[in-house]
């Protein structure tokens, strides 16, 4: 398995730099793994594909407006990006612009000093802010949007889900499967029969780095922050034991759901979660409860295609994402959505 066997050739033209209004009324491609066949809809006739007792798990991380303009002493520009926080008033951040060694400072607006006070691998440093960030980032932050979307966001909440919970704030990306949902929709849906989960993962933006090793299993992924509640199990076990399927949207719910059946012993089920996950998914892993995914269509040569990859199968993702160019889907963050059954 090399890194080059998930390559595609994807126009710049198909990378969406704005999201579609409604949110449901984006295009939605599904894929039957069994047969290959793939058929062309509408994500708000996502209901025709899913049955009565099927669970829908979906994130419910918030992300934080984490992208932060600051000036260095000397007048210089520099851009840092919150990744993680470790104390109130200390981040893990990513640092763009001038390079800023142990002792370097940055003044954000209307707000805290930064001081750089580690120097950890590449640009990423621990950062300590004169006082506490975390109420001041409405005002000082911006939505971390990815490189390869040029547009200015008009409203910072479509690169929220319609079911973000405040109380779970911690992504430096957007799950981005779950964009397409609308409240009506997931309405419909729990009419029709269809149950919602809610499981946790705080995106931190390595789950996005590319690979540059040759062989993807040489890639480091690191930690990301996941919980799966007791009751949350209990529902996901209940789903299996009662015949239905579980449904996880996107990629951030099936690395928590495998990551909590990983630490169960008994097949199809998982156990209650709550820490940090190195789960890395590549062809060859054994889903134990995940029966079908909602997700976007990812970059190449990513960590993403590849988890796709190895539910769906190489050559018939692939081959999907061929389809999706010549029947001009929107592709990445922004882009449509793919239903694999």
């Amino acid at each position: 398995m090399r890194t080059e066997d998930f390559h595609y050739d994807l126009p710049v033209e198909r990378i969406a730099q704005t999201p579609v209004e409604p949110r449901d009324s984006s295009r939605l491609m599904v894929l039957n793994r069994q047969t290959g066949t793939l058929e062309d809809a509408i994500f708000h006739d996502i209901g025709r594909y899913l049955h009565a007792g099927d669970l829908l798990v979906v994130n419910q991380t918030r992300v934080i407006p984490a992208r932060i303009r600051a000036t260095r002493p000397t007048g210089g520009k520099v851009e840092l990006l919150l990744l993680k926080r470790l104390t109130p008033d200390t981040w893990e951040v990513l640092v763009g612009g001038k390079k800023m060694p142990v002792g370097a400072q940055a003044l954000i607006q209307d707000g805290p000093t930064a001081t750089v006070i580690e120097e950890l691998e590449g640009s990423h440093r621990v950062v300590q802010f004169s006082s506490p960030l975390e109420e001041l980032l409405p005002e000082v932050g911006e939505m971390p949007l990815p490189p390869y979307i040029h547009e200015r966001l008009k409203d910072a909440n479509r690169y929220q889900t319609v079911y973000a919970d405040p109380a779970q704030t911690g992504s430096a990306a957007a799950p981005t499967a779950g964009l397409h949902f609308t409240p009506r929709l997931l309405q419909e849906l729990e009419g029709q029969g269809i149950h919602i989960a809610r499981v946790t993962l705080h995106v931190g933006l390595d789950t996005f780095a590319p690979v540059t090793e040759d062989d993807p299993s040489e890639h480091q992924i690191h930690s990301e922050w996941c919980e799966v509640t007791p009751a949350m199990a209990e529902l996901i076990n209940q789903t299996h034991r009662e015949g239905h399927r579980v449904i996880a949207v996107g990629t951030t719910s099936v690395r928590t759901l495998e990551s909590a059946a990983s630490q169960s012993r008994v097949a199809g089920e998982v156990v209650p979660i709550s820490g940090p996950t190195r789960l890395y998914i590549l062809p060859g892993f054994q889903f134990k409860v995940v029966d079908a995914m909602v997700t976007n269509f990812h970059l190449p040569e990513s960590t993403l295609i590849m988890l796709v990859s190895a539910f769906a199968g190489r050559e018939t993702i692939l081959h999907a994402y061929t389809e999706a160019v010549r029947r001009e889907y929107r592709f990445y963050s922004f882009g449509d959505a793919m239903l694999i059954l």
